[in-house]
Order: C-alpha cells, then sequence, then structure tokens
C-alpha cells in the first residue's frame, strides 16, 4: 500500500477484504458524518435524554465495524447501515427508559425528511410502524429509513438503493402518508 491516505471507500474495502488496521483509518474519515447524524436525531429526542450524540455514534461504528462479513458497497451504504443502527440504538434506549417510566419516548421528525411539520412522534411507535411497512413495503420503508434516520437525500437514498430519484420522491410520499396515519391511530 502506498503511504497516502485512504478515503472513506477504500478503508471499507481494506475492512471487507480483513485489514484490521482499516477499521482504525475510517472512523477518522466518517466521524463527522456519523456526529451530524447523531446530532440531528439528538436534537429530536426529549431534552433530559441521557444518551449523548458520541455514544450514539461510537456504539453505532463498534457494531458496524463488527460486521466482518458485511460488503461495503460504498460509503452511502455504509451511512446507510449506519442509520439503520442508530435507529436500533434509540429504539432500544427508549425501550429501557419506558421500563422505567412507562412513557413513550417521543422524538419530532422534521426538516427535509419531515414526516409531520411540529408534531412530535412516539419512538417506539414509529419502529412499530416501520417494521409493518417494512413487512408490507420494504422499499418503502428503506426509503423512510434513509430520509429520516439515515439523513440521505434523494439522490443519496437513490443511489444507495439503486433505484431513480423520481421513484424515491413516490416512495418516500407514499411512506410519509402510511407512517402518518399509523402514527394517529389510523387503522388499517
Amino acid at each position: 500500500m502506498s503511504d497516502s491516505p485512504r478515503t472513506a471507500s477504500e478503508a471499507l474495502a481494506a475492512h471487507t477484504a480483513g485489514d484490521p488496521k482499516a477499521a482504525e483509518e475510517l472512523l477518522p474519515l466518517v466521524y463527522d458524518k456519523l456526529r451530524a447524524l447523531a446530532n440531528s436525531y439528538m436534537k429530536r429526542e426529549r431534552p433530559d435524554h441521557t444518551l449523548q450524540p458520541t455514544a450514539l455514534v461510537h456504539e453505532a461504528y463498534l457494531k458496524l465495524i463488527d460486521v466482518t462479513r458485511m460488503d461495503w458497497q460504498s460509503k452511502t451504504h455504509f451511512f446507510a447501515m449506519a442509520a439503520t443502527q442508530m435507529r436500533r440504538l434509540l429504539v432500544d434506549h427508549a425501550r429501557a427508559h419506558n421500563a422505567k417510566k412507562r412513557a413513550g419516548e417521543r422524538v419530532s421528525l422534521h426538516e427535509d425528511a419531515e414526516l409531520v411539520e411540529g408534531k412530535p412522534i412516539d419512538v417506539l411507535a414509529l419502529d412499530q410502524a416501520m417494521d409493518r411497512l417494512a413487512r408490507e413495503s420494504p422499499r418503502q420503508c428503506t426509503v423512510a429509513e434513509l430520509r429520516f434516520f439515515g439523513g440521505l437525500n434523494v439522490a443519496e437514498t437513490a443511489f444507495a438503493l439503486g433505484v431513480s430519484e423520481r421513484t424515491v420522491k413516490q416512495d418516500w410520499r407514499v411512506a410519509r402518508v402510511w407512517l402518518m396515519r399509523k402514527l394517529e391511530g389510523g387503522g388499517e
């Protein structure tokens, strides 16, 4: 290998190939984006949330990098998987919190990947709704996850899924309506 530093994509490929140093090289290359995602999620959480963005980044990264059989396709693929992992960590944290408090932990879905403008949403209810959506329409669920939890824009989501931007926009529109209905107590 040359003395020039690896790109994130090269470090991911090296990690997939079994290079033990690649994981150490990767973290500084992806940390800022992971930290920005974690900050975005934590802004939507309750003010007294005990999980810090740094802890969320580190827990997600450790779980991702421990997946030795993952064939990382690109940086976008990595960040999509990071989004999934952060969602799982936040849901697990909410469940643990609810076990103590017996009250729903709420997040507000806003910005470009908005579900309900200015309305807080129960993260556990969102997780359950997304699980149901995944059974009915896996791609729409993945689009919702990448847009909201992954912070990916339409073009990045399209690239990650290998579909057109038009397909992503349509899937996101349908998934948002479907999720809003489920979260607002709308039946089948």
